[in-house]
């Protein structure tokens, strides 16, 4: 179960619904405390995607790693990624599957007309074959 709090979720939301209609990517920190995730900051960062930002985003490693950096300053957790689906549903696509870490949540947000619609989390599996739904809890839900 991951529950993010209410000002990272906000701004989670603000940077997707401000970078509409490109998909936004950021990082979630926090504490991990077995199955449970409590997000309590939320780190944009830049989509450096080369082709269309629209249907993909792309992380630069030194970006996650300077992340992960600021978690362990913090004393908390890298527990994932969130990113946006821009007018599509908030599941986990191939693509995303193919490039994700198993060790994290991935939280999609999608954004419909530019406005957030609703929210899915994801656990990928070791193999990156699936990827099951994870409990998500925010502030408005």
């Amino acid at each position: 179960m991951i529950r993010i709090d209410r000002g990272p979720w906000r701004e989670m939301v603000n940077h997707a619904q401000a970078v509409y209609p490109n998909e936004c990517c950021g990082a979630m920190i926090g504490a991990i405390d077995g199955d449970q995730k409590t997000v309590s900051h939320a780190i944009a960062l830049d989509n450096v995607s080369a082709g269309s930002q629209a249907a993909r985003y792309e992380l630069r490693p030194e970006d996650l790693l300077r992340a992960d950096r600021e978690a362990r300053g913090r004393k908390l957790d890298l527990i994932g990624i969130y990113h946006s689906h821009p007018d599509c549903g908030a599941y986990f696509s191939e693509t995303d599957l193919k490039n994700s870490c198993p060790w994290y949540s991935f939280v999609v947000l999608s954004i419909q007309n530019g406005r957030f619609d609703h929210a899915n989390s994801w656990l990928p599996n070791a193999e990156q074959t699936q990827a099951e739904k994870e409990e998500l809890i925010w502030p408005e839900s």
